[in-house]
């Protein structure tokens, strides 16, 4: 079983669904056992919520659109 320690490490990579199956289960294990380790998740999660939500509410001009994706396309060719 992971510790407080490594479940925070992990914590960020949980929320957004990059741990393999294993990783996830001893996150989830975790939490489900560790109230404090709970209400740090909690709290994360709410605001990658609202996050998201203000996100979506945001007009983005199409012209940082372009460039957002043109980086991304630059990055992907080099690695």
């Amino acid at each position: 079983m992971i510790n407080c320690e490594e479940a925070a490490r992990k914590l960020y990579e949980y929320l957004d669904r990059q741990l393999t199956d294993a990783e996830a289960a001893e996150v989830r294990e975790h939490l489900e056992r560790c109230p404090p380790c709970l209400d740090y998740y909690r709290f994360e999660e709410g605001v990658l919520t609202r996050v998201g939500q203000v996100c979506r509410e945001v007009q983005v001009p199409s012209a940082l659109v372009e460039r957002v994706r043109k980086m991304c396309a630059e990055s992907q060719s080099r690695s």
